[in-house]
């Protein structure tokens, strides 16, 4: 009879998919922030002829991999959070508390979605210095980040969804 323990997880859903392409995206990002302020080093101290357009580049970037990181964050359950109050609690209070805990990232989330949006269309009519973009650009990450995190703490609310438990204090005897 074959080992039916050790076999292979479910697909992921659409849900992990869309944290993973965040994650990517935020990889994505970082490492464009680091090839753009590697050619404004090389630029502006070996060529001497600094670009204009690197800082707000650069910017964007910066935006883009902290929101969608800040996302994925949410999604695996590593964002910034009070959890020893709630692991000393009786299973029914802790998950009471893990409600409470994702209702505050959703609220959170759409806050940050929605005034990201509004300072993102806001100033689409105001160019930057330096590049053909909207002043307003940095703020479309954020949009897209926060209702990310709106959607991936809203996905934990769902039965079943509940984080694992921490692990019980092993006492060392001898």
């Amino acid at each position: 009879m074959p080992d039916t323990t050790d076999s292979a997880p479910p697909p992921q859903g659409a849900i992990d998919r869309l944290a993973g392409l965040s994650i990517a995206v935020a990889a994505c990002a970082l490492l464009g922030l680091v090839l753009v302020q590697g050619w404004q080093v090389i630029a502006r101290y070996v060529l001497n002829d600094s670009p204009s357009w690197t800082e707000p580049v650069t910017v964007l970037l910066l935006s883009t991999a902290m929101s969608l990181g800040a996302a994925a964050g949410v999604h695996a359950r590593r964002h910034f959070s009070f959890t020893l109050l709630a692991d000393a609690m009786a299973p029914s209070t802790r998950r009471w508390l893990q409600v409470l805990q994702s209702l505050v990232v959703v609220g959170i989330g759409a806050m940050l979605a929605w005034w990201g949006g509004v300072l993102f269309f806001d100033g689409l009519h105001i160019p930057t210095a330096g590049v053909a973009m909207p002043e307003s650009i940095d703020y479309l990450p954020v949009a897209l980040g926060g209702a990310l995190m709106a959607l991936f703490a809203l996905a934990q609310l769902r039965p079943g969804n509940e984080p694992a438990a921490a692990a019980p204090a092993v006492a060392e005897g001898g």
